[in-house]
């Protein structure tokens, strides 16, 4: 596929638009090659980072309205609708039941169900799916309203039990991994039972750092080189299965 036939690296969930200079951001990320899903927090963000990605080869944008914005940001939902048709990537959207978001938490979950429902209906959509605190009401609701055959959900900085991912895995969810992920004890072994052909590399940037700095999409080789050590192969064997998962989700997803 020649939209991966190049790439050094995939950033499967990055918020460049959350950097001092978006446009030059966007064009780092072209440079390194590094194959990123931009995610954006709310729809009205949405035409800039659609502006900025409609003709890059590496660098794709995703539509989302972010669960912590869900109190304040609700009202956008029928914009979020309006978009959906100009993207086959959507995110970052799910739910997140903390303890300084979980007020909003039966207004975040009508909003998830709306948005799986609609990508759902519209089909070949990729969702990258926040889940803080809420794995089991997530996946409740990814198998309650979007059918394996309708859509594909990549979980990013997943966090809930191995027992969780079982599930995730069997509804047909990716996994996205991050550096922060890698320096636990209990997401080192969660990264080690995650099915190999499920992994994806991603930074959050910038809301992840590396050696004091906010990280970026160029600083994935260093996600897949924890990932590697982690599994026991080689940074170059790990390389290629994340390449080759991201080939197979842009494949089954048409």
């Amino acid at each position: 596929m020649s939209e991966t036939a190049s790439i050094r690296g995939v950033d499967f969930h990055c918020h460049l638009d959350l950097y001092p200079d978006h446009a030059a951001a966007v064009a780092r990320a072209e440079a390194a090659r590094i194959y990123t899903l931009t995610v954006t927090t709310t729809p009205r963000a949405w035409a800039r980072n659609h502006e900025l990605t409609r003709h890059t080869r590496y660098v794709r944008a995703a539509l989302g309205l972010h669960p912590q914005l869900v109190a304040d940001r609700a009202d956008e939902l029928p914009l979020w609708e309006r978009h959906l048709p100009e993207t086959r990537y959507v995110g970052e959207v799910g739910l997140d039941a903390g303890p300084r978001f979980y007020k909003s938490l039966e207004a975040q979950k009508h909003v998830f169900q709306r948005v799986l429902i609609r990508c759902a209906e519209a089909g070949g959509k990729i969702l990258t799916v926040h889940s803080v605190r809420s794995a089991p009401a997530v996946l409740d609701m990814i198998e309650t309203y979007l059918p394996r055959d309708s859509g594909t959900v990549v979980l990013h900085w997943f966090t809930g039990s191995k027992s969780e991912a079982r599930r995730a895995v069997a509804l047909g969810c990716y996994f996205s991994i991050n550096a922060e992920m890698t320096r636990t004890d209990r997401g080192r072994d969660l990264i080690a039972s995650l099915p190999r052909d499920r992994l994806l590399t991603e930074t959050d940037g910038p809301f992840t750092q590396l050696e004091g700095k906010a990280t970026e999409p160029s600083d994935v080789p260093f996600v897949a080189d924890a990932t590697a050590a982690i599994l026991g192969v080689s940074s170059g064997a790990m390389t290629k299965v994340i390449v080759s998962n991201l080939r197979s989700l842009l494949d089954r997803v048409p």
